[in-house]
């Protein structure tokens, strides 16, 4: 069973001014601490409500120092339930975001037919990118033969204007 889990985290944020900023920075922080690793984590805006029902902004600022909430989606291969699944994404994205708060909010089992579509989509992506990268290695392989023809001669030509270092010694 597969299963796409979402884990809100809290992000502490320093000396900003608006909730824009804040988010701003908080994401791009939050990436800079998953990627390489795990750049296949989705990170998106968190929703925050008031206990009367009114939605609130994802950033709380107080003294220039904000709390932001965000939402970091993942999916998890090969589980048995649900919990196992939640499980996994805590350890993996806690792992690479020490001492900031982290809580699983949904677990969706995923079927196969969405499975295999967002498999085909990211085939395709790397199908393209493939084939762009081949037309630069053409590219740089003529200019890499063009470079080294002209090196040679220039060997040569080296070749019979310096003196041999035996010649030079005595």
């Amino acid at each position: 069973m597969n299963c796409r889990v979402v884990v809100e985290a809290a992000v502490p944020v320093f000396d900003v001014e608006t909730e824009d900023e804040a988010i701003r920075i908080a994401i791009s922080k939050t990436g800079e601490m998953l990627n390489p690793d795990l750049n296949y984590v989705e990170i998106n805006m968190g929703e925050r409500t008031s206990p009367s029902g009114e939605e609130l902004p994802p950033a709380f600022i107080a003294a220039d120092e904000a709390l932001v909430a965000l939402e970091l989606e993942m999916t998890v291969f090969n589980v048995e339930r649900e919990e196992h699944a939640s499980r996994i994404a805590r350890k993996e994205i806690g792992q690479r975001l020490e001492n900031i708060p982290l809580e699983v909010t949904e677990v969706e089992v995923l079927e196969e037919d969405e499975l295999d579509e967002e498999s085909e989509d990211d085939a395709d992506a790397d199908a393209g990118e493939l084939d762009d990268l081949d037309l630069e290695s053409d590219a740089d392989s003529d200019s890499n033969e063009a470079n080294a023809a002209s090196d040679e001669d220039s060997d040569d030509e080296d070749d019979e204007v310096l003196p041999e270092f035996e010649d030079l010694v005595e």
